[in-house]
Parts: C-alpha cells; sequence; structure tokens
C-alpha cells in the first residue's frame, strides 16, 4: 500500500476515510517519510531511535499537507482539501482523531506536550500559497517563514526536549527562516515555471521587465537576451547574502542543546549552509538550473554534524 498523499486522498479523504489502528497508523507515517525524497532526510540514524516514530509522524502531517497545497490542481481545491486538514487537525487536539496522520499523532502529541498553533501555522503558510504569488519587502517573506518554516523548527526542539524559552525558539527561527530562504533562492526556476511564483522581494528588484524575462529564461532553458542573466545573478546575491547572517545567528544554538540533539540540528543547519554555498559556486544562476546535494555530500554531512556534537560542550541557556 502506498501512502502518497493525493493517491490515497480516495481512501483517507473527506468523503472517505477508512480507520487505521495507532499501530497501522504510525507504520504507514513511517513509510511516507522514507519514500518522499528531500534534501535532507528526516529519518536519519543521527535522530535518536526512541523519537524517530514521533520525527516521521510529524513529517507525515507536513507532507500531507504540503501536498495538498501543492500537488492539487487548482487553487479553490487546495483551499478546500487544506480546509479539511485543518479540521482534522481540531478533531485530533479534541481526542477524536479521524485520519491515520492524526491517529498516529496523536500519541506523539500527548508524550511531548506539543500545542496546535504550530501545526495551524503550517495549514495557513500552504492556504497563503494559493493566493500569494510573491511579496513587495523582504519583511513580508519573513512573516511568511514564521508561518511556513519556523514551526518546524519548534516542533523539532520539542520532540528533543530541549528548553520552551524564547532565546531558544529566536534561535532555531534563524535557522529555519534561512533554510526556507536558501529554498527559495535555489527554486527560482522551478517555482516560476510550477507554482507562478516568484519570492525574490520586490523591493530588491530593479531589472526591467523581470517576470516576462525571468519565465521567458527559465522555460526556454538560457537567458532570454544578453543583459538578464547578468542581471539575475546580482539579484540572487543580493538575496544569499542577505541570508547569511541568520545562519550565523542560528549557529548560537547548537552550543546551547543537549547532546544528542546537536547533530539533529546541525545537520539542518550545515545541509541548508551547504546548499547555499552551492547557489555561490554555481554563479547564482538558479534562474537556470537548481543546485541539489549529491547523496555523497549528504553523508558527509551526517559525518560532520555527527563529530561536531562530539567535541560541542553544551553552554547555559541565557534566555
Amino acid at each position: 500500500m502506498t501512502a502518497n498523499p493525493i493517491e490515497q486522498l480516495e481512501v483517507y479523504g473527506p468523503q472517505r476515510c477508512e480507520t487505521l489502528s495507532v499501530d497501522e497508523a504510525r507504520r504507514w507515517c513511517r513509510r511516507l517519510a522514507r519514500q518522499h525524497y528531500e534534501n535532507f532526510s528526516v529519518l536519519t540514524a543521527l535522530v535518536p531511535k526512541r523519537l524517530r516514530e514521533d520525527f516521521a509522524v510529524v513529517y507525515a502531517f507536513c507532507r500531507w499537507a504540503d501536498d495538498l497545497g501543492d500537488e492539487i490542481q487548482g487553487h479553490d481545491r487546495s483551499l478546500e482539501l487544506l480546509d479539511w486538514w485543518r479540521q482534522e487537525l481540531n478533531q485530533c487536539f479534541a481526542g477524536e482523531p479521524r485520519h491515520p496522520v492524526f491517529v498516529a499523532l496523536g500519541p506523539t502529541i500527548r508524550l511531548h506536550d506539543l500545542p496546535q498553533q504550530p501545526f495551524d501555522d503550517l495549514i495557513r503558510a500552504f492556504e497563503q500559497d494559493q493566493t500569494v504569488t510573491g511579496y513587495d519587502t523582504w519583511d513580508q517573506l519573513l512573516d511568511y517563514c514564521k508561518l511556513s518554516a519556523n514551526p518546524v523548527g519548534r516542533l523539532v526542539l520539542m520532540l528533543l526536549g530541549e528548553p520552551r524559552t524564547e532565546n531558544f525558539w529566536q534561535l532555531s527561527d534563524a535557522i529555519c527562516t534561512a533554510l526556507q530562504l536558501t529554498n527559495h533562492w535555489q527554486d527560482v526556476r522551478r517555482d516560476i515555471l510550477k507554482r507562478d511564483c516568484i519570492y525574490i522581494p520586490r523591493e530588491l528588484i530593479s531589472i526591467d521587465n523581470f517576470e516576462q524575462r525571468l519565465r521567458q529564461t527559465a522555460q526556454q532553458g538560457y537567458a532570454i537576451d544578453q543583459t538578464f542573466l547578468g542581471e539575475s545573478r546580482d539579484l540572487i546575491r543580493t538575496c544569499v547574502e542577505r541570508t547569511w547572517p541568520l545562519f550565523e545567528k542560528g549557529d548560537q544554538l547548537l552550543g546551547k542543546l543537549q547532546g544528542s540533539s546537536r547533530p539533529v540540528v546541525g545537520l539542518l543547519a550545515s545541509g541548508g549552509q551547504r546548499v547555499l554555498r552551492l547557489i555561490e559556486l554555481w554563479n547564482y544562476e538558479t534562474v537556470l538550473h537548481r543546485p541539489k546535494l549529491a547523496k555523497a555530500s549528504k553523508m558527509a554531512l551526517m559525518m560532520m554534524a555527527w563529530l561536531k556534537s562530539r567535541f560541542h560542550k553544551r553552554g547555559p541557556d541565557k534566555a
């Protein structure tokens, strides 16, 4: 049985939802987590064994919400399904889960005392994607990241048993916002072609007819004219340079974490930094190409994250 969200809507959707036991639902979520490719694997050997199932079910929630937003034809239909997903979330927190993801998520919520807001914020982000195709200012884009990225980092810290303090939240938010921004700069071509969206804030764009020239360049696979590639490189460079300070701020979090948490968070942060560096090495040409980590690079990052965790003493929480 596949756990692909879109393929499963007829069986586990609004009109019909087959019942699974908690054990069946959690196995189903583990399978979903393993099926989907990501730049940074959710269930690596760095995640403490006792937490891997909890990570898998939280990931399953995110994967379903993401696919309901991104993989459904038509924004109106996506909004309908995301509203249904929120209703399922409400039922879960009311103690009456129905969908397998929420049947599996219930024990994790209770065990780790997870609040509802981070899950609801993620749904709001996917709903926003259906109605917003660009942002005027950098601050508006950061506000979007507060919904689309930062809740994930907070959930990860809660699963890992880290302190729930403002100091920890701010540093985690810096890492997650940087990861989300890195993904945007990596996916400039894919976003305009697949999602009809440009995440580069308009206040940073001084290129004439940028959207039209970007779209044509992305469609044909080479620059539309003699000046556009150079202009777009400069624009992406500006975005990258604005992203690095967030990673640098977030690096302060690693020294505050428990030994078992550091490699998990460190891998996510170093993976994002490596992608941002790849964008630089590719001369900021993401209007034409999508740099991504090779399998060997990901394995090397895992090893580096583990080694760093062995030699990084935990500091006090200065919240």
